[in-house]
């Protein structure tokens, strides 16, 4: 386990807008995408704990566009997510 974290990609600074579909729905919640990778984000969102455990992030507000996502941490307003097919 402990080799795999060190394995873990490079996370690019970004501090851009973002837009949050959750799993099914089709109303999108603004977020800020902290840092990114080519393996997930890391958000911040006011209501991040009402967040179900699958989600998809954009950088339109166009639901048709973005990457799945699944929440794998929460701390306060903040979330991690990795990228699912």
């Amino acid at each position: 386990m402990a080799k795999e974290r060190s394995k873990r990609e490079s996370r690019k600074s970004v501090r851009q807008s973002g837009w949050i579909t959750l799993d099914g729905g089709f109303a999108a919640r603004p977020c800020e995408v902290i840092d990114l990778s080519t393996t997930g984000a890391k958000l911040n969102l006011a209501d991040a704990l009402s967040l179900g455990p699958k989600l998809r992030l954009a950088f339109s507000r166009d639901s048709r566009t973005g990457r799945n996502c699944e929440v794998v941490w929460r701390r306060g307003t903040t979330v991690g997510v990795k990228f699912v097919v």
